[in-house]
C-alpha cells in the first residue's frame, strides 16, 4: 500500500529543498520526522508537512479500503522528490540607473510513502 502528498510552489529554491529531501529518502517515517525535527534548515520545516500529509493520506486510504488503520512505524519513505515550480521575477537596482533581474525560486514537493512488502 503506497500514498503520496505533493505541496507546490514552495517558497524556497530547489537546490536547498534536495539536500533535505536527500536526508529522508528510504528512511521509515518515524526516523524522517525525527531527521526534519532536529534539521536547523527551513526546508525541512516544509518538508515535514508534506511528510505528515503523506502518512494522513496512507491512514485514510487504508480505512477507506477496508483494511484497518495503518500505523506510521510499519511505513517508510519510498520516493521523495522536489522538482522546480515557477520562478517571481523581481527586478533590483543597479548602478547608473539600470536594473538587474532576480529569480526568486519556488519548487514543488512531492513524498510517496508506502509500507513494506
Amino acid at each position: 500500500m503506497e500514498a503520496h502528498a505533493i505541496q507546490r510552489t514552495v517558497r524556497q529554491s530547489p537546490r536547498k529543498m534536495r539536500l533535505v529531501v536527500d536526508l529522508v529518502r528510504g528512511l521509515p517515517v518515524n526516523a524522517a520526522m525525527a531527521v526534519l525535527k532536529f534539521s536547523k534548515t527551513g526546508a525541512a520545516r516544509q518538508i515535514s508537512k508534506v511528510l505528515l500529509s503523506a502518512v494522513a493520506n496512507a491512514r485514510e486510504s487504508s480505512e477507506r479500503a477496508g483494511a484497518g488503520r495503518v500505523d506510521p512505524e510499519v511505513l517508510y519513505v519510498k520516493t521523495a522528490s522536489v522538482d522546480e515550480g515557477p520562478a517571481l521575477k523581481r527586478f533590483m537596482p543597479a548602478a547608473m540607473g539600470r536594473a538587474t533581474p532576480i529569480k526568486k525560486r519556488t519548487s514543488h514537493v512531492r513524498i510517496v510513502v508506502a509500507t513494506k512488502e
